[in-house]
């Protein structure tokens, strides 16, 4: 091929390949901010405008490069071709440097999620069977604990009842071979306060008074075998009355309700009667005493006045 009369001068030539490496140094400058951390897409349009580039400088040069021989074309071409291979081999282990440890985080959180919903399913089976267990548990102690009660009580029914009742509990109610008429109540209570029953006759004190707080009830009748104090007059019964002490709930002065022994008396069923004050009681029936009280038995004319150690004379 006759050479062209338009054909560069060496230092045309000479300039254009100095142009063309400062090109390539922009590029490979161009590469090294790719290489700082800017992203994939901004380095492929950067390399798609080398790629251009180079493929306008190929074309003006193989327009200038005709006249050269085919070995150095070859050459060109071929040291070419392989500075692209060397780009595109970089630019792919690039690519795989930088996708690969997403992909691997991808997989190890993937993998994590797996394992902890396997745990998940794994702590609720667990939680179900011990809740399972928990609820058999107190389900038996229930069943246990009923079948506990109902023995007892199966054992209460069959064992025999010694408690007296009829005639059997009268007769067991006997002092020195009396049966008596009365039995002390369960709040009965010996008292705090010393009381005493002063006796007068005809208006005139008679012996010594009575003292009444030694034990918590004192039984009046004629039976002085039985009789904590004898009333013989022929109008009174064997077991004529009874004074008991209780204890039952007062209000107190301060207006709060308290507990306190209380003196009461009951007939006993008597003939005659028994009299507070002039005033006949009914029998079987408790009656409240109250300090200065006067009782009488019967037709007996003997007085018997309630006083205690810390009362006005």
């Amino acid at each position: 091929m006759a050479p062209s009369s338009r054909s560069p001068s060496p230092r045309t030539k000479r300039l254009r390949r100095a142009q063309g490496e400062k090109e390539g140094g922009r590029s490979r400058e161009r590469e090294d901010e790719r290489h700082d951390g800017r992203g994939r897409e901004k380095r492929d349009n950067r390399d798609g405008e080398m790629g251009r580039d180079r493929d306008r400088e190929r074309k003006r040069q193989g327009d200038t490069d005709r006249e050269i021989g085919d070995k150095r074309r070859r050459s060109g071409r071929e040291g070419s071709g392989e500075r692209k291979r060397d780009d595109e081999r970089h630019s792919r282990g690039r690519h795989e440097r930088s996708t690969s440890p997403l992909d691997r985080s991808h997989r190890s959180s993937s993998r994590r999620s797996e394992e902890r919903s396997i745990a998940s399913r794994h702590d609720e089976g667990s939680i179900e069977r011990r809740g399972g267990e928990e609820l058999n548990a107190e389900e038996d102690s229930v069943a246990r604990m009923r079948a506990v009660e109902e023995a007892l009580a199966a054992k209460k029914k069959e064992e025999p009842s010694f408690e007296l009742s009829g005639k059997l509990a009268e007769d067991t109610n006997r002092y020195r071979g009396i049966t008596l008429l009365f039995s002390e109540p369960p709040e009965a209570r010996k008292p705090s306060e010393r009381w005493r029953l002063y006796v007068f006759k005809d208006g005139e004190p008679l012996n010594e008074p009575l003292y009444l707080h030694r034990q918590s009830c004192y039984l009046f009748g004629r039976e002085r075998r039985i009789a904590d104090v004898p009333t013989d007059h022929p109008s009174c019964s064997k077991q004529h009355a009874v004074i008991q002490y209780r204890e039952v709930e007062k209000e107190k002065p301060d207006g709060m309700m308290g507990k306190q022994v209380k003196p009461y008396i009951m007939d006993l069923g008597s003939t005659n009667k028994t009299y507070i004050n002039e005033n006949p009681i009914e029998p079987q029936r408790y009656y409240e005493l109250f300090e200065k009280d006067t009782i009488k038995f019967g037709n007996s004319s003997r007085e018997y006045v309630l006083l205690h150690e810390n009362s006005a004379e």
